[in-house]
């Protein structure tokens, strides 16, 4: 079983910035992909970004396109979100997320909930005006 632990979110005003880790421990060795998730209060879980853990390949959502950035740390077998110009409406749990097989012919296509194998407990981060 894969363990996933998330650290770095805390309480930021807004403009600010922020980087979380996701730290893999347990059965990671076959890991393909992970990922990246928030949710609101009152919203469903949102997929923001995910990495290709062989190559590096990401891609990450227009929601967000531009002030967070997806990368990854092989050796420390943690991924990372550095999340710029953080908005009140940035407010959410945020989960890391793992993959353990490829499923689709392209990076692009791993946005849904369903196709991710663990999670984390997540993070709070909390933007204030």
């Amino acid at each position: 079983q894969v363990r996933l632990v998330e650290s770095g979110g805390g309480l930021v005003q807004a403009g600010g910035s922020l980087k979380l880790s996701c730290a893999a421990s347990g059965r990671s060795s076959s890991t393909y992909a992970m990922g990246w998730f928030r949710q609101a209060p009152g919203k469903e879980r949102e997929f923001l970004a995910t990495i290709i853990w062989s190559d590096g390949s990401t891609y990450v959502a227009d929601s967000v396109m531009g002030r967070f950035t997806i990368s990854r740390d092989n050796a420390k077998n943690t991924v990372y979100l550095q999340m710029n110009d953080l908005k009140p409406e940035d407010t959410a749990v945020y989960y890391c997320t793992f993959k353990r097989e490829r499923t689709h012919a392209g990076v692009h296509y791993y946005t849904s909930i369903n196709d991710y194998d663990n999670w984390g407990q997540g993070t709070q981060v909390t933007v204030s005006s």
